[in-house]
């Protein structure tokens, strides 16, 4: 087994940067692979997917392995499209470091600003490949002032060797300027190189400092120099000796139905028939026996016997372990930034068994949870979440590919969400003969884009810690329709103030009954608003179609900062509702005759622009959702009887 130190380095880009033959190169640089393949050619090592070499572009985070200078590298190649940017963010959880790649003529770019905000939120070490410096118009000075300017003040250039004997001054001053002490030598004249490294290396890992290389990928230029570097400034340590922890990042299934569950051991040690422990998304501990290792190189991998902390790896075995999930040690899940905007309904031959269209599409969900599969009963429909029209059209091919079945999808609608303007409090009460639960709660809003926040501030005297538990664990494990359109509830946080339970007759369930009709009946008593997903964009055009452009944004309901000009162009930038804005691509690339560019990123939710039409057009009866009711259950003489929740409060057996 390795003894040496286990690195997991990401790869990230906007798409065409060049970073899949980056990646190649660094693969066979390292003798991992005996020939470099091109995505133009269709035969890359990471791009193995027929999806992925038709269209040249990668879909699906790969993972390779390479060795150097005794460190053993993972390297995960991450989709740099817009539309597969959620199965990038879930390879984030596990990076030890992040290269981003940009292109030396087109520079910083809308997703890669998408991507650097996400590595700063994860605080993620990252260092810069500027690539394609051989093409016509390759220009590092620029893209190096973008950087400083979109991305972040504190990236250093790179341009020497990062030997002790070797270092350049203007290198050393960059790096003295973030250090009080090496400054202070520096000042003085009497720095010592070797420290000079290891305050860089220290300052890279802390995300201080980003160090910029550049080259040509394509041309095998920058590309040894650039691993050196790596090396030298890379350098992360795990507990080998420590108990089991690790993170599941991944999930995928064998085209004979086999489960594969991805994960990077974060602390000690996994063998195969080890029990693992991790908590499902009921709240439930679980333990199941891992029954195989593997170890994975591209689309091969080698059967193992054990796997040491900084590892990745796959098992089999874990049959409920989502992506997200911490196993061992590691509780909590993580939590992912990119939500979809859109769902799209899924059309498929009548013919077909809808149990089994369900299975497959289950199995997608676990592989890419922001798909959010779901099946609505009443209208016996199946819908899906997505990013992007590219998303659809992958999708289609996918299913077709995997389990041979032809789908369609329905034109995607807008995915809105709902909040409240205040704070409320919401009672709910279960009662039924033989069952008692009552959970008092505060609604109010929470920040912008937080989701729900769930608090606690029930003394353990009027409700046991167990029961406190179970409510926290109701209000989190799924989306909660709202008032006005059904659509999930967010930007709320719900506190546990009170409850009671009953000694004998509280079972399982009566939490849950009882803590859904204390938020149903909370939002009764507030202001709903509607809520809608935005872009953030970035229009580039030729001067004179910039009246034109800011007219377009003014109709679409969208702000915009004022436009800046460089010579005969002029970029602008700002928010837009993506109902408004989802297709104007088409209609720039028409005005302006392939000239404009057009970046969006989705920007978060904000209050809908036409929310009385949208309304309208739901036609949601809140009285009449299956799942939910505001309404409490009270018993007397041994009946059940129901109070609706603008009398609940003065039954409530426990008064605030």
């Amino acid at each position: 087994m390795n003894r040496g130190m286990n690195k997991t380095i990401g790869l990230l880009a906007h798409v065409d940067a060049g970073k899949t033959t980056f990646a190649e190169q660094l693969l066979y640089h390292t003798n991992s692979i005996r020939s470099k393949g091109r995505v133009d050619h269709q035969d890359s090592f990471l791009d193995t997917h027929e999806l992925e070499k038709s269209r040249g572009i990668t879909i699906f985070a790969d993972q390779a392995m390479m060795n150097y200078q005794g460190s053993t590298y993972y390297l995960i190649d991450t989709p740099g499209h817009v539309d597969f940017s959620a199965e990038m963010e879930r390879s984030l959880q596990v990076m030890d470091y992040a290269v981003v790649i940009l292109s030396a003529v087109e520079g910083v770019q809308g997703h890669t600003e998408t991507v650097w905000q996400l590595l700063r939120k994860h605080s993620i070490p990252t260092l810069f490949f500027v690539n394609k410096m051989d093409r016509t118009g390759a220009d590092l000075q620029a893209v190096l002032e973008q950087i400083h300017q979109q991305l972040t003040p504190h990236a250093v250039m790179v341009h020497g060797e990062l030997y002790a004997n070797e270092l350049e001054e203007g290198l050393v001053a960059s790096i003295a300027e973030h250090d009080e002490q090496l400054l202070e030598s520096y000042l003085e004249g009497s720095y010592d190189t070797e420290i000079v490294l290891n305050t860089m290396a220290r300052l890279v890992k802390d995300s201080a400092v980003f160090p910029v290389m550049y080259g040509s990928a394509l041309m095998d230029e920058g590309i040894d120099r650039f691993l050196r570097h790596l090396e030298r400034l890379s350098h992360i340590e795990y507990d080998r000796e420590a108990p089991f922890a690790a993170r599941v990042y991944k999930v995928r299934h064998e085209s004979q139905g086999t489960r594969l569950t991805f994960l990077k051991i974060t602390a000690g040690r996994l063998r195969v028939r080890d029990e693992v422990q991790y908590m499902d998304h009921s709240g439930e501990r679980i333990q199941e026996k891992v029954t195989s290792l593997r170890s994975y190189n591209g689309e091969k991998y080698t059967l193992i016997e054990e796997a040491e902390a900084g590892q990745l790896i796959a098992v089999t075995g874990l049959a409920e372990a989502a992506v997200g999930d911490g196993l061992g040690e590691l509780r909590h899940r993580a939590r992912y930034e990119l939500v979809p905007a859109l769902k799209s309904r899924v059309l498929f031959d009548p013919k077909l068994s809808v149990r089994e269209v369900q299975r497959y599409f289950q199995m997608l969900d676990a592989e890419d949870p922001s798909l959010n599969v779901t099946w609505d009963e009443v209208l016996q429909e199946l819908y899906i979440h997505v990013m992007g029209a590219i998303q659809l059209e992958v999708l289609e091919q996918v299913v077709l590919d995997r389990f041979k079945l032809q789908v369609a999808f329905g034109t995607p609608e807008i995915l809105y969400k709902e909040t409240i303007a205040g704070e409320v409090y919401g009672c709910g009460h279960f009662e039924p003969l033989g069952h008692y639960a009552e959970v008092h709660l505060k609604l109010e809003p929470g920040p912008r884009d937080s989701g729900v926040i769930f608090r606690n501030e029930c003394h353990p005297d009027h409700l046991s810690s167990g029961y406190q538990n179970l409510v926290g664990q109701h209000v989190l494990e799924q989306e909660h329709p709202g008032l006005l359109t059904g659509s999930p509830l967010t930007d709320v946080i719900v506190t546990l103030l009170n409850g009671r339970a009953h000694n004998k007759h509280t079972s399982g369930g009566d939490f849950r009954e009882a803590t859904h009709r204390a938020l149903r009946q909370g939002l009764e008593k507030a202001e709903n608003i509607l809520l809608e997903p935005y872009y953030m964009f970035k229009i580039k055009v030729d001067l004179e179609l910039i009246g034109r452009v800011m007219s377009d944004i003014r109709q679409a309901h969208g702000s915009f900062n004022p436009p800046e000009t460089s010579g005969d162009q002029a970029m602008i930038s700002g928010t837009v509702p993506v109902a408004t804005f989802m297709n104007y691509s088409a209609e720039l690339a028409s005005f302006s005759k392939g000239r404009g560019a057009l970046s969006l990123q989705i920007g978060g939710y904000q209050p809908c622009h036409q929310s009385k039409v949208v309304i309208e057009s739901r036609n949601y009866d809140k009285n009449a959702d299956p799942e939910y009711t505001s309404a409490s259950i009270f018993c007397a003489k041994g009946q059940g009887y129901s109070v609706p929740w603008d009398e609940a409060d003065r039954h409530m057996h426990v008064q605030l």
